[in-house]
């Protein structure tokens, strides 16, 4: 993988690509959720490079794609994203979006849903505002005191064994938190934030249909806020196919990267 990095009037944005692949009829756009960063990838990107061309990023703000200016929206990220693409010529976008990496990938199917061949949610959930009560949106909007209040030790042990159920996936989230150890103040900001932005993505009402082929992914222990009422809801009412992973948590990813990395071939082959 190659970084690379792109700057926007808010800030710089780190991102790396692998062009060397067998198959070119389409590439994997690698989206980590909030807090997390291209290291949440590392299994999909062991198994996929040389296979498909691949992206994966640092999103704005996290990791070292920082300092930025915590002043945008979802759709800014959208259009930063797509812009990223173009530059690197990637035409036939698959998305494979973890959590906020899955929200970010509807509102780029809403902005450009004649791009997008393909849309891959890991542990997220739909935008569209019907699905969300309006005192979960309240609380979305006030997270970031609770994150800057909270005991960092505490906040770390529970961020790392409440998103993962394996060895591995616990200690890769570990170690991914462990970016913002004695800047718990940056930490705050950087979910409060996301958080907010996804309030607002929602209370906006756009449609976030996905109107390319789709498969919803979910941990059968994910227990990240409503993550499993969610998503039976979004299969129910949208008819997207969803495969239930056994024993993982949020970041199934991790908790199952060989059945993981199996479900997106099938799919990208499809």
């Amino acid at each position: 993988m190659t970084e690379k990095v792109y700057q926007t009037d808010h800030g710089p944005i780190h991102y790396w690509i692998s062009d060397d692949a067998i198959h070119n009829d389409c590439e994997l756009v690698l989206l980590p959720g909030l807090t997390a960063d291209h290291r949440l990838f590392e299994k999909q990107i062991e198994y996929f490079e040389g296979k498909y061309r691949l992206f994966v990023w640092d999103a704005p703000g996290h990791n070292v794609s920082y300092p930025f200016e915590m002043t945008f929206t979802l759709e800014d990220k959208a259009r930063w994203l797509d812009a990223i693409l173009a530059l690197e010529g990637f035409d036939k976008p698959v998305i494979v979006g973890q959590s906020m990496g899955g929200y970010l990938g509807q509102m780029y199917a809403q902005l450009f849903p004649d791009k997008l061949c393909g849309f891959i949610s890991i542990d997220s959930a739909p935008l569209k505002r019907e699905y969300y009560t309006g005192v979960e949106l309240w609380l979305l909007e006030r997270m970031e005191p609770v994150y800057r209040h909270y005991p960092w030790k505490t906040l770390l042990r529970q961020g790392t064994n409440g998103v993962a159920t394996s060895e591995y996936g616990r200690a890769l989230m570990r170690d991914l938190m462990m970016t913002y150890d004695g800047d718990q103040k940056r930490y705050a900001e950087l979910a409060g934030h996301g958080y907010r932005i996804l309030a607002g993505a929602a209370k906006a009402k756009l449609p976030y249909d996905i109107k390319c082929p789709a498969l919803l992914i979910c941990g059968e222990k994910d227990h990240a806020g409503s993550c499993i009422r969610y998503n039976k809801a979004w299969h129910r009412k949208s008819g997207i196919p969803i495969e239930w992973i056994k024993g993982a948590g949020h970041n199934s990813n991790t908790d199952a990267p060989e059945l993981i990395n199996q479900l997106i071939e099938r799919f990208v082959e499809g």
